[in-house]
């Protein structure tokens, strides 16, 4: 299992992913889950990639060499010559298929079933940095900035709180990036199959290059103060809220109470059978 995330703010992208890989309780293995294409002042691209590592493996190995054929176009594109994000997305969902068109049936055959999921984005020249979600079928969907900010693949449920309460499209670049690292490690906190190191890249728009990009292991200090501060923090906020209590506890005279709402009838309660 992994983690990644990614976000499409108005001030650019940021991407996450860890890079365990598990064949079982004694089978743990490190392979990046991040992988770029740059050309520096040309473009950007970040793909993110979750599910059977080999099927992701071999995508990633076909979609250098991918071609599509646009309409109105001479040549079929690339992702090196692709003008827009879009078509970046549309070659990494032929990449898919090709590889499912070829491994699917032999997979199912033994078991397995064909489960891959990647996340895109970057940007190319002056275009609008763009992030989608590519399936296993090869279809994807985009993150609008007036809409869903991010993406998420892989072992995503216990990330997932803080992003949605913290991130919107104005949010920093910076403040982002923390965000998903204590996303991260809520994950890690909860989810064996989830694992340092990370690697970690932010990208400002217009700049077209991948120059804020980190890989963190445990002896980052950073990430090991995120660690520390945000279990800390947390039980302290918990701590802070009064806790429950029932309009007959006259102790509690002046907090919110438990009561049962007028319009709805009490729970009802069984009794035992008296001997």
């Amino acid at each position: 299992m992994t983690y990644c995330v990614a976000m499409r703010l108005e001030a650019g992208l940021v991407f996450l992913a860890d890079s365990r890989t598990n064949a079982g309780m004694d089978q743990i293995s490190t392979f990046r889950k991040m992988t770029v294409f740059e050309k520096a002042g040309d473009r950007v691209l970040v793909m993110l990639s979750a599910g059977n590592l080999a099927i992701t493996q071999a995508v990633k190995h076909i979609l250098a060499q991918e071609t599509i054929e646009i309409e109105g176009q001479e040549e079929p594109i690339t992702l090196w010559s692709a003008k827009h994000m879009f078509d970046v997305a549309r070659i990494l969902g032929s990449a898919v298929r090709r590889v499912h068109a070829r491994d699917a049936q032999a997979l199912l055959q033994n078991g397995i079933e064909f489960n891959c999921s990647f996340i895109l984005g970057g940007q190319i020249g002056t275009d609008t940095p763009r992030l989608f979600n590519v399936y296993a079928a090869g279809n994807f969907v985009e993150a609008g900035i007036d809409g869903v900010c991010y993406f998420q693949i892989g072992e995503s449920k216990y990330g997932k709180p803080v992003i949605d309460r913290v991130i919107t499209p104005k949010t920093p670049l910076k403040e982002a990036a923390k965000c998903a690292l204590i996303s991260m490690d809520s994950t890690l906190k909860s989810n064996l199959s989830v694992g340092l190191p990370l690697d970690l890249l932010v990208y400002e728009t217009n700049t077209l290059r991948a120059e804020k990009i980190i890989n963190i292991d445990e002896g980052n200090a950073y990430f090991r103060m995120i660690r520390s501060t945000w279990g800390q923090r947390l039980r302290q906020v918990f701590d802070s809220i009064a806790d429950p209590s029932w309009s007959d506890d006259l102790t509690d005279i002046g907090q919110a109470t438990l009561e049962q709402p007028q319009a709805m009838n009490p729970i009802s309660k069984v009794q035992a059978p008296q001997s």
